[in-house]
């Protein structure tokens, strides 16, 4: 086996950048007692100031003003850790979470799907960065390994069990998972990196130290298993941001938009599914939140189309109160079926397929003004189609006669003139069952100026009615 390590030191900073529309903007992260409130974590701009993790928020202030201060909030640290969970799980189907702000992957069973290493990791580093996560990325034989040497390491990758016990050996005493009483009595025996303790008798070490000290240095060398709890995807998909400032049109809301259907469609990726609808939460500092519903017509999860018909539903509502919060509720996830093409199908070379087209249609015109046209089992012409939310198959299963293309809305009285007839009568009736009965003959008919008529007379009536037209 093998277990790819991907490790997050700035998790908490990376979250709230995130939610930046300009990523060049210093930030803080600020947390504490209200009477003691102290950097957390300074981005780059930030650092650039002069902040550093530890200072004072007033001294801060006293410094600088140029800066972003966000709380730090340890839901939306555990929301994050979750997304990429669901991320990871469309690499691998054993990811743990064993070890807070990173992800373990056993990678060896995939790798005839994902490629050799250098090309899968490559390709996990370039999702992540896309994504916004600071990471280091280890290979090891062992999930315990991968861990420990992600805290000094980037971008190794120890295949074989001799080449690591080289690599541990190196390592310092104090990066391997030890407490910290383990740490300082070893520093006090004149023991710095794993190799001196390793040449040490394991009895000997088994009478100075508790018994997870051995149980721990097992774990490192492949010799013993550390029991882990594998990740599995929720059956909900449920995110917010937090906004800096109160928001007052639907305009503002695009980028923290964009973000949530960013990591909605990531998540669904990872569990192999699609959303055919979901819930926009504009939550305000009193009341009831906003709540605007996008439905599809089938299961989609790309990232471009669901935010474009988010877009569409979330820019005509009209927002009369300020927004703090912008939350994304997706409950309603079947499975997802891709559009499958054949070898030799030709590709467009431009434009975009119906379905894409329609849904973004749907989104900016309403539900009700986009429809289709479906054939219904009906004999009479006024009922013998119907319109559907959804194409699909008519129920008519037999050969019908020639039938107009236009009919009337109301059947007209015909103006007399040299018509011609050219094909008729032809008898229909039917409907007694819903009250609407009828008993028609049926002509058609040619105009003197050439144009193609669908006239019918009622049963023991000379009238003619004009219901359609051909052509």
């Amino acid at each position: 086996m093998l277990w790819a390590c991907i490790l997050f030191p700035q998790l908490a900073l990376d979250v709230a950048m995130r939610q930046q529309p300009d990523p060049a903007q210093p930030l803080v992260l600020v947390g504490g007692p209200a009477q003691r409130r102290r950097l957390r974590a300074v981005n780059g701009p930030a650092r650039a100031l002069g902040l550093r993790p530890g200072q004072g928020l007033g001294t801060a202030h006293a410094l600088t003003q140029g800066f972003i201060a966000r709380e730090y909030d340890p839901a939306q640290v555990e929301q994050a850790e979750q997304l990429l969970a669901a991320w990871a799980y469309g690499f691998s189907a054993q990811v743990s979470r064993h070890y807070p702000r990173a992800l373990l992957l056993e990678v060896a069973s995939v790798m005839s799907l994902f490629g050799p290493w250098p090309a899968f990791e490559a390709r996990l580093r370039n999702e992540l960065q896309a994504m916004g996560f600071t990471h280091r990325i280890v290979l090891a034989p062992n999930a315990v390994a991968a861990r420990m040497l992600a805290n000094v390491h980037d971008a190794l990758a120890v295949t074989c069990a001799n080449e690591l016990q080289e690599v541990l050996a190196r390592m310092p005493v104090d990066r391997i998972g030890l407490t910290r009483e383990q740490v300082v009595s070893l520093h006090r025996m004149g023991l710095r990196q794993v190799g001196q303790l390793l040449r040490l008798e394991r009895a000997a070490l088994g009478r100075r130290f508790a018994p997870d000290l051995l149980r721990q240095l097992d774990c490192l060398l492949g010799r013993a298993r550390l029991p882990l709890m594998f990740f599995s995807p929720p059956e909900r998909f449920d995110s917010r941001i937090e906004l800096n400032f109160d928001v007052e049109s639907a305009q503002a809301l695009l980028f923290p938009l964009r973000r949530l259907i960013s990591d909605l469609s990531l998540y669904l990726v990872g569990r192999d599914g699609g959303v055919q609808r979901f819930v926009l939460h504009m939550e305000h500092a009193e009341g009831e939140d906003t709540q605007v519903p996008v439905g599809l017509l089938t299961p989609e999860r790309d990232p471009s189309l669901l935010f474009e018909l988010a877009r569409g539903r979330l820019e005509p509502v009209l927002v009369t109160r300020p927004v703090r919060n912008l939350r994304l509720l997706a409950e309603d996830l079947p499975a997802y079926m891709p559009t499958v093409q054949g070898l030799f199908e030709a590709r467009a070379a431009a434009g975009q397929g119906w379905e894409q087209l329609r849904e973004r249609l749907r989104a900016r015109l309403g539900d009700e003004a986009v429809m289709c046209l479906r054939a219904q089992a009906d004999h009479r012409p006024e009922c013998a189609w119907g319109l559907h939310e959804q194409p699909g198959p008519g129920s008519m299963t037999e050969r019908v006669p020639l039938r107009p293309g236009w009919l009337l809305a109301e059947p007209e009285s015909l103006e007399p003139g040299s018509w011609k007839c050219l094909a008729g009568p032809e008898r229909i009736e039917s409907g007694w069952w819903d009250g609407a009965d009828v008993r028609r003959d049926y002509f058609r008919l040619r105009s003197p100026t050439g144009r193609q008529a669908w006239v019918y007379r009622s049963v023991g009536d000379d009238a003619l009615w004009l219901q359609g037209w051909f052509g």
